[in-house]
């Protein structure tokens, strides 16, 4: 009698192998379809690359105004619009390293042209580089803004600020017409009022 459990504790035994055994290879067959189903399940979106490309412009637009917009704040809640050299610096580095950013990205990216939005129109160059050219220009123009914040003539401010204003918006115009982004689908767009000169301006095609 005491035989048997350890009989059945064997047949227990093997009929747990013979299942493993069976279990096995259907488990490993089973596996590829579960790593093809994961694979299709983190592919990424048709035309991904474009779309993250239009995101990255927006980005990069961003990245470049808000540093500009913060000096300009300073510049117009200060007495007499002067600022402190040290917070000068360091407002206008901000903006400078977000231009640099940019202009790098920028540099690596084939120029193109898009006949279909409202043609720019540039003094005696071609509108190849529409993005760089505003970033240098704004460059120009924060560069010229620091120094009038610290100059101790208000009087060169307000020319300063305008300048630099007019140059954020050139850039913003760059970027949207420049940077492959879809063309606006508002019902009824208002024509793009014209910008000072010495800049990015628009005509009506």
């Amino acid at each position: 009698m005491r035989g048997l459990p350890a009989r059945r504790i064997a047949s227990t035994a093997l009929c747990t192998a013979l299942l493993v055994g069976l279990a096995g290879p259907a488990a490993v067959a089973a596996d590829p379809a579960r790593e093809r189903a994961h694979a299709a399940s983190r592919a990424p979106l048709p035309d991904a690359d474009a779309l993250l490309a239009q995101v990255k412009s927006l980005g990069d637009l961003g990245g470049v105004l808000t540093p500009a917009t913060d000096l300009l704040n300073a510049v117009l809640k200060a007495d007499n619009g002067q600022l402190p050299a040290a917070d000068a610096a360091e407002l206008g580095t901000a903006v400078k390293d977000a231009i640099a950013k940019v202009t790098g990205a920028a540099a690596a990216t084939p120029a193109t042209t898009l006949p279909a939005l409202p043609a720019l129109t540039r003094t005696g160059g071609a509108p190849a580089d529409v993005i760089g050219d505003a970033l240098a220009a704004l460059q120009k123009a924060i560069d010229e803004l620091i120094k009038a914040v610290t100059s101790g003539e208000a009087a060169q401010v307000t020319p300063a600020v305008t300048t630099t204003v007019t140059s954020l918006v050139n850039t913003v115009a760059a970027t949207l017409l420049g940077g492959k982004l879809p063309a606006p689908s508002l019902p009824s767009p208002p024509s793009p009022p014209a910008l000072p000169t010495g800049g990015i301006s628009y005509e009506d095609s």
